[in-house]
């Protein structure tokens, strides 16, 4: 018997990374980091099988991180390095522009980024 833990798909041979255990009674399949020995009513599943793993209609899927994995760059950092990539990427005269110093301006607009502007208020 192999020393690795191989995939429980069928005719999947790679190494499994996760295990997956079904509570019936709370309709819910939790998806957790590799198991520490292999149980009789759990899967072992390779990478790509658990990045694919649907449940049931009606079921939910509980993914349980793995604290030695590295997480994954949030949302909110991904929005933030392609803010700042647009930002270094904007020509010098547009950035200009944007700030008012360009002649025949509209009067009204405050700031523009890509195609959305900020206007002033009518009031002021």
């Amino acid at each position: 018997m192999s020393p690795v833990r191989r995939c429980s798909r069928t005719a999947c041979g790679r190494p499994a990374v996760a295990t997956l255990t079904y509570v019936y009674a709370d309709s819910t399949a939790v998806l957790g980091p590799l198991a520490t020995y292999a149980e009789p009513h759990c899967y072992d599943l390779c990478a790509e099988h658990s990045e694919r793993l649907t449940a049931p209609r009606g079921w939910e899927v509980v993914r349980l991180a793995d604290g030695s994995a590295p997480s994954r760059p949030s949302g909110d950092d991904l929005e933030a390095l392609a803010n700042a990539v647009r930002e270094a990427a904007r020509p010098q005269e547009r950035a200009a522009q944007s700030r008012g110093g360009a002649r025949g301006a509209d009067p009204m607009e405050v700031g523009r980024r890509g195609h959305l502007r900020v206007l002033r208020s009518p009031d002021s």
